[in-house]
């Protein structure tokens, strides 16, 4: 009896299998970037696909099309390919700053409604012209990777904070936070650089973070398990690395509001400008630390309220906080209020300098 019931089964099985929409490798066109300028009031898509050479080697090969709508620029990229042109191994989709400050959610509408692409491609902005950026080379593994793994790279062993699709959708529909993007530069033919944090006020880039801000501004967010930091005073110049932190928010008032911020952070110092530690000098060193995340910090929140954006996530903090939490009332509350920032920082090794 068992045996009949399985052949059926079987049956029905190889004629679901047989339903799959399949695409061989070799007859599509593998998109791993995509790029959206704007050029006038038209905007210029760009493709990247990556072409493998019998050598090994990766060259990449850009369709460009332009357009009033971005739905549409897609669609003319694929009238002059002789293949389909596919997006499930898309590793990066990048936006240069004018459109950035036009508002990208109805440009991401158009990768959003293709199951195909996953919520774990990168986003960035562009200081310049994405295309730009698509025809430099990056080493032998295809710009689209390589772009992906420079986010990726600054994010687990750098000073950028997690971000990707999954994310930036996550703090945009969040109310009471804003999402931000990195903000990256050009600046050989064969070298990008993360150059800062785009900040977003809802759709539109508002400011852009310098990237020796961002240091302090992923302390506030994010755990740093890597690092770097360089402390610099009239005593010389300090390198801390292998940061380890962590973030604590308190509501210390609430008429007006005034929060507590509590920053901890652990390090091991490995270069140093003196030739030897003199007594003391570790104890000088944390609290000359202490001293520049205080004050960076707070002049990172007391900025975030000039431009009335969140990207820190109080708001999102304090109605955790309260019960029925009015974000209306919340939104002229945010801009008066204070912020007591405080660090306390510990050098637990100081490496091979002693």
């Amino acid at each position: 009896m068992k045996k009949y019931f399985f052949i059926p089964l079987l049956l029905f099985t190889v004629l679901l299998a047989g339903c799959i929409n399949k695409k061989i490798i070799d007859d599509v066109n593998i998109t791993t970037g995509i790029g959206i300028d704007k050029e006038g009031e038209q905007y210029l898509g760009s493709a990247m696909i990556p072409v493998y050479n019998p050598d090994k080697s990766i060259e990449n090969f850009i369709f460009t099309a332009k357009g009033t709508v971005v739905r549409d620029l897609m669609f003319q990229m694929q009238q002059t390919s002789s293949q389909p042109i596919v997006g499930g191994s898309l590793d990066v989709t990048l936006f240069d700053e004018t459109v950035a400050r036009e508002g990208i959610p109805h440009v991401l509408d158009v990768f959003l409604r293709d199951p195909s692409v996953g919520a774990r491609v990168h986003l960035a902005v562009v200081d310049g012209k994405a295309k730009d950026i698509f025809e430099g080379k990056y080493g032998d593994r295809g710009n689209g990777r390589y772009l992906a793994e420079l986010i990726e790279s600054n994010y687990k062993t750098g000073n950028l904070p997690l971000t990707n699709l999954h994310q930036f959708l996550h703090d945009y529909y969040q109310k009471g936070k804003d999402p931000v993007l990195p903000y990256l530069r050009q600046t050989r033919p064969d070298l990008v650089n993360i150059a800062g944090l785009a900040l977003f006020k809802g759709e539109k880039v508002v400011d852009v973070l310098d990237e020796n801000k961002l240091f302090y501004f992923k302390l506030m967010v994010d755990y740093y398990s890597e690092g770097a930091l360089k402390i610099k005073d009239e005593h010389g110049e300090s390198f801390i690395k292998s940061i380890h932190s962590t973030y604590n928010f308190k509501v210390k008032n609430r008429n007006p509001y005034k929060f507590s911020v509590t920053l901890e952070v652990d390090g091991m110092l490995t270069e140093h400008t003196g030739k030897s530690l003199e007594k003391g000098e570790i104890k000088r060193i944390e609290k000359q630390m202490e001293k520049q995340i205080k004050k960076e910090c707070l002049a990172l929140l007391e900025r975030f309220q000039e431009n009335k954006i969140d990207p820190v996530g109080i708001g999102h903090f304090i109605k955790t906080q309260t019960r029925n939490f009015d974000f209306k009332k919340w939104e002229e509350s945010y801009q008066n209020a204070s912020f007591d920032v405080d660090a306390k920082v510990k050098i637990v090794e100081v490496g091979v300098i002693e």
